[in-house]
Order: structure tokens, then sequence, then C-alpha cells
């Protein structure tokens, strides 16, 4: 019987696994260049392959890289689950390319590749479309070009970029976003051109993974105090795998100080807060509480049961079996967090984008 009929999976991870595949999806410039610099076997994993964390065990293949097709993710997730729509977010290397060109050719060949192998094998996945956060403008570009497919129902990028979010070198992205009614997915991850801690360098890809949910509240008090949400009302912010206990203690600080200090940025009308629990949403997974106990106070501390997505990050070891959500979540909560939330968050899952008219 599956575990959780009907919900919508916000966060799943197929790997590319390598640069190889992305060639025949690639311009002949493109190809001749990762060829004659040997790069075409390069593979762009996020997560340290062989880490316990990036696989759980009994979803890691003989041989090959975890997640690289359709039906394995269909067998060990979807069918499990009871997945009725399951959101692709590959992580991948051109979003860290130094070369912004290079960058968007393989974002480009990563939407092409996933739209190939996964949107149009079974009609439950859907994707984010991958876009080169080193300019803007090539991520505009990326947009454009696949906004039409319905079946793409969001942006990504990576949390840590090059400077905060709410900067207006980053605003034709946030408009393009709100022009097609796709979220910006923030996913844990960094361009690497800066530590991902305020004190420098990390020593243990430990460090670097914990110190993630900061980055998170500071993109987030960027994007509210530079009046990204004021610019552009329609935006809607998703944060994947930022945790979530986080979220409580940041609310109280950033309503505090705003009250204290609201005068310099006078354009941002509303509670912090307020702005938050309309335009952001969260998976809830890793949900990063320690018993359920603690899982019911988080939540009654979040004050909103709209923000909190069902997701299972899989491949990603988050948790064991087939229960992918924490103890302590009150029912009523936990059903939207697995349906109502998505399809409220993700407009484009109500609609049938194999209908002519859902294409244009």
């Amino acid at each position: 019987m599956s575990r959780y009929p009907g919900a919508i999976d916000c966060d799943i991870h197929p790997t590319v696994p390598g640069v190889g595949v992305l060639l025949p999806y690639m311009d002949d410039y493109w190809q001749e260049a990762f060829v004659s610099r040997g790069i075409d076997g390069l593979e762009m994993a996020s997560y340290p392959p062989g880490a316990p964390i990036s696989c759980r065990a009994d979803w890691r293949p003989a041989k090959g890289r975890p997640a690289a097709d359709s039906a394995t993710i269909v067998r060990q997730s979807l069918d499990v689950m009871g997945t009725a729509f399951a959101i692709c977010n590959p992580l991948t290397g051109g979003q860290v390319a130094v070369s912004e060109s290079m960058g968007a050719a393989v974002c480009q060949a990563v939407n092409d590749w996933i739209t190939k192998e996964f949107l149009d094998k079974d009609a439950r996945f859907r994707s984010s479309i991958i876009v080169p956060p080193q300019s803007p403008e090539l991520a505009v570009e990326e947009i454009e070009r696949r906004a039409p497919d319905r079946r793409f129902v969001q942006v990504m990028i990576p949390v840590a970029v090059e400077m905060m979010l709410g900067r207006r070198y980053y605003w034709p992205l946030l408009a393009a976003c709100e022009k097609h009614g796709l979220p910006l997915g923030l996913h844990a991850g960094s361009l690497h051109r800066y530590p991902t801690t305020s004190n420098g360098w990390s020593s243990h890809y430990i460090q670097d993974y914990v110190s993630h949910s900061q980055t998170f509240e500071d993109q987030l008090l960027s994007l509210i105090h530079e009046g990204a949400f004021v610019k552009f009302p329609g935006l809607r912010v998703v944060l994947i795998e930022s945790g979530v206990s986080w979220l409580p203690g940041f609310l109280w600080r950033a309503i505090k100080t705003w009250r204290g200090v609201r005068a310099e940025v006078p354009y941002v009308k509303r509670s912090p807060a307020e702005i938050v629990r309309e335009h952001v949403r969260l998976t809830a997974q890793p949900f990063d509480a320690p018993d359920a106990q603690a899982v019911t106070r988080i939540v009654e501390m979040i004050d909103s049961d709209a923000m909190l997505l069902f997701a299972t990050d899989y491949p990603h070891w988050q948790f064991d079996g087939d229960r992918a959500v924490p103890d302590g979540l009150p029912a009523p909560f936990l059903a939207k967090m697995l349906i109502d939330n998505p399809l409220a968050t993700y407009p484009r899952l109500k609609e049938n984008p194999h209908e002519p008219h859902a294409r244009t």
C-alpha cells in the first residue's frame, strides 16, 4: 500500500550521470569544447557520491549512480509513496561553473535531458527550470525558452549565489519568475565564490552543510528588506532543504528588529512575518526536529498551515523506510502539506500539460 497516496513530492533529485549524457543536447561548439578539454567524462555531483547521506543504502545501485533513470525513481519512490506529482530538482555543475556561457550551456542541456528522460516518460514527473545564477541575463533567456512547457513548474538556483538575492542585479530574474507564475526555488548549495560561513571557509563538509541554514536566513532578509516582494508582489519563493526549525526564531528576530529600525526601509510596510507567510514556502525535508513534541511546537510557532510542502529529498538519506514525514504533525496540517499547499504554490500542477492549449 502506498504511504502517502496523492501526495505531491516537491523535491526529488534525478542524478545527471555526467557531462557525457548531456553532450547530445549541446550544440557543436560546446560538444567540441568539452571533448577537446578532456572534461566530457566529468561527473557533476553536488553531494559527495560515497557519503551515506548522498543515497540510502537500499537505494544505491550495484553499478552506476543512484536515481539516474526514471524507472528507478518510479520504482523506489513514486510508487512506494503514492506520489501524484514529483518535482525534479537536478543538482548540476552548470549552476556553479565559473564561465557564465558554459554554465548556461550545461543548464540548457540538463533541462532538455530532463524533458526527454523524465517528463516524457512518466506523466507524474514535473521539473524546475535549471538556470545559471552567474548571469541573470542568461537565466532569463533559459526561463523564456522553457517556460512554455507547462511541465516546468519552478525556477531553481543555489541559495548561495554571487551576492544577496534582493539586490537589483537579480531583479530581471525575479521579474521573469513573476511573469510566468513560476516560484523561485532556492536549494541548499553554493557557487563557492565565497565562504558559506561569516568567518571564512569551513574545514569539513559537515560544517558547510549545517551552515546553509544561516544562508537561507540571509537571503530571506535580503529579499524582504531590499523590497523584492514590494516590487514583485506576485513572487513566490520556495526554500528547498533549508530545514524548518530555524524559522520561528528567525521570524521573532525579524519582527523585533523591523519594529526598531523600520525607518530605513519605509517601503516595507508590513511585518516581515506577514511577508514571509504570504510569499515564502519551505520543503519539509529535512524537518530537523528531535522528536514529535518538538515538531508540534515548531508548527505552532510558525503559526501558518500553508507554508510547508511535502518532500522526500530522494535519493538523499533523510529518513528510513517509507516514513518521509515526522511524527507530531496535526492531521489537518499534514493533509494540507501533502497536497493542498503544493497545489497552491505551483499553479501549473492543476493543469494538464498534454492538452495543446497548455503549452502555448
